[in-house]
């Protein structure tokens, strides 16, 4: 579907930034930006930036950025068309029918024909469970005491134990093998052919919020390994951005959701009657899934497995769920290992007791590292009181923090005023570390950039805080002296706006045809510039930095244009003329 430049521009215009990204993201305003976790990569600090002023997005730790278009492209797992709908249904604009744009055709095409794969297996597989050679997988699941109605409700199914079953089933609805490959359900190997990804297993269905399948969980039957395996991801499934069961859950009256470990997990609970039960796809909790769950509620019951393995992955997600605004309670599932055998076992009704008397997530933190320590020995209660102070620090707000400080100080009689001291010291004690890390991540990243790239992304972000700096350069600067690809590309577009002062760098990205060159390109408007002191110095500051991209650009053609004789002494003589120029001149930011 092809839409013109100036539709696509109104659109983004009418979907603010903040407005969307605050839909997905917890943001805080720091400065003339808002930071918040990344919903694209799993990190303890916010490194996560929108602009306003801008309208872009910029993460400093995974270089993911864009405008609104490529955010909603890079979560929702859109195309562009895709995006365009969802943004002009959002703003209220009426989209003209659609043309027979072929690269758009093409992309939408293969994630409906996905879809379509993935439905008819899905059908196959539940077929496939009440033949006759589908008894091993249905006695499994009626020996873990599933319903029929159950059964139908998740669509489980079964892959027959012929590796090419499946392949030729949709062979035969005419598919051809390009698609299938893409599917993620069917392999393709020189050495041992074509065969079903999936065989001899029961089979999850996984869906999206809008129940479409878009891949598949299996668990084998028998002694095969791996126990569990899921679909690749593909065009249509993202595992860091789903959750097994959200589907049913998010239409649930339920003001919490429970997240557990597994699909029989899910499975089970929905079936006593928790139908706000969720699981993430054979991966860890990731910021994505928290953000999602963010869409449908407030606060999170965790319920997952009562082992070791369970409570590091209850204490990894609890940071997690709390950066992206949710509040967090956990589950205890002991004496058993998971909320199946737990329901098996006590039942419904235990349960929901279990849920009742859940732990606040910042006590259930501090019981696990309490059992580290013998509090009856007073070298170690000093040793652990100094870790819960340090705990304590994770709250931002004052408020909350002094509550949580308050219920600690009588839960373990230390004194409200002496834990608070103890709290303020370590605090102190903090900063110039944060700092210094915060130095070293800065240094490490510079250093991975070329000099003269480092210094074009300055310049860049310079004339897009700055625009005023730009009639004062142009003159010396051109687009020419910006590398080649995503940075000259920028330039052009960027000079030309400043040219005709309508400076718009949200419009930018969008000029790239794949996302990692918009990420890229939306680094150049987002180069962290030194805190200075005063005018003068900001001054002096951005005169370097034009010196510096006028010298790499003069050094650069030097070295790779084939001057000779006359020619090549007058290139070399014309750009140490212009560099004199350039030393005299006097950049203002009035």
């Amino acid at each position: 579907m092809y839409y013109s430049d100036e539709l696509i521009e109104d659109i983004r215009m009418k979907n603010d930034i903040l407005d969307v990204v605050s839909g997905y993201v917890k943001l805080q305003k720091k400065g003339s930006s808002y930071f918040g976790l990344c919903p694209f990569h799993n990190e303890k600090s916010p490194s996560f930036s929108v602009t306003p002023s801008k309208q872009m997005y910029y993460c400093f730790g995974c270089g993911a950025g864009g405008n609104v278009y490529t955010f909603v492209m890079q979560y929702e797992n859109y195309d562009f068309v895709e995006a365009v709908k969802m943004l002009a249904e959002r703003a209220g604009v009426e989209l003209p029918e659609e043309s027979n744009d072929a690269e758009s055709r093409r992309a939408s095409d293969l994630r409906k024909m996905l879809l379509e794969i993935n439905k008819k297996a899905a059908r196959f597989y539940f077929y496939k469970l009440k033949q006759a050679d589908g008894k091993i997988g249905y006695r499994y699941l009626s020996d873990r005491q599933l319903s029929d109605e159950t059964i139908k409700k998740f669509g489980l199914g079964y892959a027959g134990k012929y590796r090419d079953e499946l392949y030729r089933y949709l062979k035969k609805e005419g598919y051809e093998d390009n698609v299938l490959r893409e599917s993620g359900l069917i392999t393709f190997d020189e050495a041992r052919g074509v065969y079903d990804k999936f065989f001899n297993r029961v089979m999850f269905p996984i869906m999206d919020v809008n129940s479409r399948v878009i891949g598949f969980g299996g668990r084998v039957m028998g002694d095969g390994e791996p126990k569990y395996l899921n679909s690749p991801e593909t065009k249509v499934f993202e595992k860091s951005r789903n959750l097994y069961g959200l589907n049913i859950a998010r239409t649930s009256r339920k003001p919490y959701m429970i997240i557990c470990e597994g699909y029989m997990d899910v499975i089970s609970l929905h079936q006593a009657g928790f139908q706000n039960a969720v699981a993430s796809l054979g991966t860890a909790f990731t910021s994505g899934h928290a953000s999602l769950l963010k869409r449908y509620t407030e606060e999170v019951m965790l319920s997952y497995d009562s082992d070791g393995a369970g409570v590091k992955a209850a204490l990894r997600a609890i940071p997690i769920c709390k950066a992206a605004g949710l509040r967090v309670k956990v589950i205890n599932m002991k004496p058993y290992k998971d909320p199946d055998e737990f329901i098996k076992n006590l039942g419904q009704e235990a349960y929901e007791e279990r849920i009742q008397t859940a732990q606040n997530a910042f006590f259930f933190e501090i019981s696990i590292l309490e059992a580290q320590y013998d509090l009856k020995d007073p070298e170690s209660k000093t040793l652990f009181i100094n870790e819960l102070a340090k705990k304590l620090l994770t709250f931002e707000e004052k408020i909350e923090r002094n509550n949580y400080l308050e219920a600690a100080a009588e839960k373990y009689h230390i004194g409200f005023s002496n834990l608070e001291s103890l709290v303020n010291k370590f605090g102190l004690q903090m900063d110039p570390v944060e700092r210094r890390e915060e130095s070293e991540h800065g240094k490490k990243k510079k250093d991975s950039d070329s000099a003269g790239e480092q210094c074009q992304k300055l310049l860049i972000t310079w004339l897009v805080e700055r625009p005023q700096i730009y009639p004062q350069i142009k003159k010396y600067i051109t687009v020419e002296d910006f590398n080649e690809g995503v940075y000259k590309t920028v330039a052009i577009h960027l000079f030309e706006q400043l040219e005709q002062n309508k400076l718009n760098p949200a419009q930018i990205p969008s000029i790239f045809p794949n996302q990692e060159e918009q990420s890229k390109a939306a680094a150049l408007f987002n180069t962290k510039i030194e805190a200075l002191e005063g005018k003068l110095e900001e001054e002096k500051a951005v005169k370097d930095i034009v010196l510096k991209v006028k010298q790499h650009s003069i050094e650069h053609l030097n070295k790779n244009s084939d001057f000779s004789g006359v020619a090549g002494l007058q290139r070399i003589l014309e750009g140490k003329s212009i560099l004199q120029e350039l030393e005299k001149l006097h950049i203002s930011l009035d």
